[in-house]
């Protein structure tokens, strides 16, 4: 397959690339909606960062140079906060409660949790949220790491949140158990309606396991 590979494609609040990888069908006249993939929205989850990684080798093989569903993957959407092994940006904002959400607010509970001096504020979010306006995506996919489950925000999207949850074993559930003010889910499905799936690997795992885990359904999702 003709991956496309944006070394490049934005920059974060501390200066470092942002890369972005798609197949040449996420882009062009006769575009249908994508499925996008990203990893490292908290710098210290590595196993969402390595699931995008296992993520995009996979594409890349031979194999799979039929596949003709359009998609994108955002390996690291955080790479200060990956560099440092730190959940927030170089600007210590927490990304996923900077979207210019409705539900926005200016209060947090814990210096890991700030959502910034106003929505939409850092670069890696303006980014996203312009790459989103852009490509409409079908759903969108975000890897995290705390405890197993799958998340699951917009009825449409369904079949692919089961799809993750059988393929690891992780309950699927419809919130995260928490408020997330300012969240890429509640960006994207209440206000866009964009349905968008939260995988939550097991924190501090063994990285192997983690495209075992989630591997076969995201394959099964990207057959349909």
């Amino acid at each position: 397959m003709d991956i496309k590979h944006l070394p490049q494609w934005a920059l974060s609040a501390g200066q470092r690339p942002i890369e972005l990888y798609h197949n040449p069908n996420c882009h062009g006249a006769n575009l249908k909606s994508p499925l996008v993939f990203i990893g490292g929205v908290h710098g210290d989850e590595p196993e969402g960062v390595r699931l995008a990684l296992d993520l995009i080798e996979y594409l890349k093989l031979p194999e799979n140079s039929a596949l003709n569903r359009p998609w994108a993957v955002i390996p690291c959407l955080n790479p200060d906060g990956f560099k440092h092994n730190s959940r927030v940006n170089k600007n210590g904002v927490d990304l996923n409660r900077n979207f210019p959400a409705s539900n926005w607010s200016a209060e947090y509970s814990k210096k890991r949790y700030f959502p910034g001096p106003s929505p939409g504020s850092e670069p890696e979010v303006k980014a996203l949220v312009e790459l989103i306006l852009n490509l409409k995506p079908q759903v969108i996919f975000h890897f995290h790491s705390w405890e197993p489950c799958v998340v699951l925000t917009g009825e449409p999207a369904l079949k692919h949140a089961q799809c993750l949850s059988q393929s690891s074993g992780y309950e699927l559930k419809n919130n995260i158990g928490y408020p997330t003010p300012g969240s890429l889910s509640h960006y994207a499905w209440v206000d866009h309606k964009i349905p968008v799936i939260c995988t939550e690997e097991q924190e501090h795992s063994d990285l192997n396991k983690t495209w075992s885990n989630f591997g076969p359904g995201l394959i099964k999702i990207l057959k349909y």
